[in-house]
């Protein structure tokens, strides 16, 4: 008989301790630690065995004698979460998907289900029964590709007897949350149960080299539900994005041991299902019948892609006294140390404005080289004096107002030249290196924030 044993876990870090506590000392969070019954003795055994029933023995091996491999990757079906996995789907990896509810997470790995080619697919929900998931399945597909087969079930004592008898080539677990399992005595979804599910699917996917792809719940803050220690347990951790009131899905990379960890894919929701978008400008480019101040395009990277993005801004009287600064999709502080910049370099006096500032698409941007497209905005908005639609900018901006260089310089470019753009303006340490007679683009290099204006606004 095994014996049993009660502790407090933490329902934010996952953080254990033998006693309750007011505050946790890990993530310094206040009553969050839950008492839970764990079943710990001899008696307690890993619910999935390897097919020899013989457990793995490892031995140290020197580097040099370690052979190099090139990881075979298996596609998906869908250009866009290939490209975010790295170039698609690795044996043996587990993969984390979160999002918020009703974003399409379900939606997506249903599709890949249906639309992986030639593989045999197990998808698990414990959350829909099989007629809600035929129902999507009607909805999104007309001819599924792949042998897909669905069970519900909650339990990873019956589901690994279920993979065992299918001979699975690729896992869905919908969700994480609610599966269980017989050697914790706690209720689905607990920091325990979370934890030991994953780690039961993480050694069925390393022993027997199948992909699990996982959905997680996410918290009211935007973290994936459950202990932090999760995200280190799986290969990649997806983070599915959106607005429910707009068509378009983001699919970002938090982590990836198997490929970059900045790469973006970009969906529409229809009531087909998830449409992949191939050219993310069709979105972050807005339609315009008239040229209209404050608006200004600027050439980003999101991983290896190009992207062409619209960033508008608007810069009023401030009416309450105390100036307001507002970014959606930007990162504030920054937008005021260029503020800053633009009052203290070019003598425009923006201290006694409300200035606003969005990008457009409804995504967010870290890339310093919209910098300058930004600071065109804003002038272009506090003079009231428009921007033409066919001028790009691609630069940083210092402190001191120089224009600095911004690296892959030549994909922005090109990417500028292939939607039409007559102008890009780069800064003039980008010239290295560069050949600016393949481009049909002008190609116009400046130095410093006052040469810009002066160029633009005379």
């Amino acid at each position: 008989m095994a014996k049993t044993k009660s502790a407090y876990f933490c329902q934010s870090c996952g953080f254990e301790t033998a006693k309750w506590l007011g505050k946790c000392p890990s993530c310094n969070q206040w009553n969050t630690f839950v008492e839970e019954v764990i079943e710990k003795g001899n008696s307690h055994v890993p619910t999935w065995k390897s097919p020899s029933g013989t457990q793995r023995l490892s031995k140290p091996s020197k580097v040099e004698d370690i052979q190099s491999a090139t990881e075979e990757r298996t596609s998906t079906g869908d250009l866009e979460l290939d490209r975010v996995l790295g170039g698609g789907l690795i044996a043996g990896s587990v993969i984390l998907i979160g999002g918020e509810p009703g974003i399409g997470k379900s939606t997506l790995m249903l599709q890949l289900a249906l639309n992986v080619v030639g593989k045999k697919v197990l998808y698990i929900s414990g959350e829909e029964s099989e007629q809600q998931i035929k129902m999507r399945a009607e909805r999104i597909t007309t001819q599924p590709k792949a042998d897909c087969f669905i069970l519900t079930e909650t339990s990873t004592q019956n589901i690994f007897k279920q993979i065992e008898q299918l001979e699975s080539e690729i896992v869905i677990v919908d969700s994480i949350q609610t599966l269980h399992s017989a050697h914790i005595e706690s209720t689905p979804g607990s920091v325990s149960q979370v934890r030991e599910c994953t780690a039961e699917l993480l050694r069925f996917a390393k022993e027997t080299n199948t992909p699990v792809f996982l959905i997680g719940h996410i918290t009211k803050d935007g973290a994936i539900a459950g202990p932090k220690i999760l995200e280190h347990m799986v290969d990649t951790v997806l983070q599915f994005e959106g607005d429910r009131h707009h068509i378009y899905r983001i699919l970002r990379s938090i982590k990836n041991r198997f490929g970059a960890a900045a790469e973006l894919g970009i969906y529409a929701m229809q009531s087909s299902g998830l449409r992949e978008v191939s050219n993310p400008s069709e979105i972050l480019l807005s339609q315009r019948d008239e040229e209209l101040s404050g608006i200004t395009i600027g050439a980003t990277l999101e991983g290896a892609r190009p992207m062409l993005i619209e960033t508008q801004a608007l810069v009023s009287v401030a009416a309450y006294g105390t100036p307001q600064r507002s970014a959606t999709g930007f990162d504030t502080k920054r937008m005021n140390m260029l503020l800053a910049v633009l009052e203290k370099r070019c003598g425009f006096r923006l201290s006694a404005k409300d200035v606003f500032l969005n990008i457009a698409g409804g995504i967010k941007v870290e890339d310093p080289a919209i910098d300058l497209a930004i600071m065109a905005a804003i002038i272009s908005s506090h003079e009231d004096i428009f921007i033409s639609s066919k001028i790009c900018f691609a630069a940083e901006v210092g402190l001191s107002g120089e224009i600095r260089a911004v690296n892959r310089i030549e994909q922005r470019i090109s990417e500028a030249e292939k939607l039409g753009f007559e102008k890009i303006f780069i800064s003039n340490y980008n010239l290295k290196g560069l050949n600016k007679d393949k481009f049909k683009i002008q190609i116009v290099t400046v130095s410093k924030i006052e040469e810009v204006f002066s160029l633009l606004f005379g």
